[in-house]
């Protein structure tokens, strides 16, 4: 893989750009990668919850995979986001199955809908990672999950399992934040993965996000994380401002609807969502637009 330091700073849960018919639209898809790597993103994370990866057949994700790698062309390390699962054995089995080659990492939820107990996440991660053919990033979304990793349980997974090297923390639980990062080493990252509390989370001594809002600001953002990693919290604050407004209307009628919305606004790529996503209600739309900077 890419030196653990390649995953600090930002990553972008890259968007599945759709054409109306719902197939994958591989033009725009190449417009919002160059659009990302010249914005100066750390790395680059297709197929997790932002990429619609659960609308996403397994033969598209491999396919998508290929064309993120060749695209890509080894000019920024790659991310795949589509290696969570709440059923242990199949997810290990799709690990086993799918072709890596130019994926440096994978992303890996904790089980949603089955709501395990901790010791049970632990296992599940345990067993990813004594057989992944990559690092892992585990992923804490209790908002999607319905279930929290609770602090000790990282800690005891980031102490345990070496295959695993960082946790994306979207809980938005900035105490809980913080005791993980007291408690793991310095050789284990803890990354945001909520972008309105991402600063705060580099203040507390988090190493960067993996963003939503990146897919269109990458410049902005990723100067954002670059100078709060850097101590130069005033700066990064008065960017940070101008984006904050943002955040509650790319989510209000889920993701990435908005930032799918955004992205079309921006004319990167349509706004087109698989169901059981639609497009944005005109009035949240409108109030997007006044926002966006």
């Amino acid at each position: 893989m890419s030196n653990i330091n390649s995953f600090i700073g930002t990553g972008v849960a890259l968007v599945t750009p759709f054409l109306e018919s719902g197939a994958i639209d591989y033009i725009s898809f190449e417009k919002l990668i160059e659009h990302v790597i010249h914005g100066g993103v750390d790395y680059l994370v297709p197929l997790g919850s932002t990429g619609e990866a659960s609308t996403i057949s397994p033969e598209e994700q491999q396919q998508i995979l290929h064309f993120v790698v060749k695209t890509v062309a080894s000019r920024k390390p790659i991310v795949a986001g589509c290696f969570g699962g709440n059923n242990t054995k199949a997810l290990l089995q799709k690990i086993k199955g799918f072709d890596l080659t130019g994926i440096d990492a994978l992303l890996s939820a904790s089980p949603a809908y089955n709501k395990p107990s901790q010791e049970g996440i632990f296992q599940h991660f345990k067993m990813i990672n004594d057989h992944s053919t990559r690092p892992v990033i585990m992923y804490n979304v209790p908002g999607r999950t319905s279930s929290n990793v609770e602090a000790k349980t990282s800690i005891r997974i980031a102490n345990e399992c070496k295959q695993i090297f960082a946790i994306k923390e979207a809980s938005g639980n900035l105490n809980q934040i913080r005791s993980i990062i007291e408690g793991v080493s310095d050789e284990f990252l803890v990354i945001s993965g909520d972008d309105p509390t991402a600063l705060e989370t580099v203040r507390m001594g988090g190493k960067g996000v993996i963003s939503v809002i990146g897919n269109v600001y990458p410049n902005k953002f990723t100067s954002i994380i670059r100078n709060g990693l850097n101590g130069m919290f005033d700066q990064a604050e008065l960017v940070n401002k101008k984006l904050d407004p943002i955040h509650e209307w790319l989510y209000i009628d889920g993701n990435p609807t908005g930032i799918k919305a955004a992205l079309n606004i921006e004319g990167i790529c349509n706004e087109f969502v698989r169901l059981p996503l639609v497009p944005m209600q005109k009035d949240n739309l409108d109030m997007l637009a006044s926002k966006m900077v």
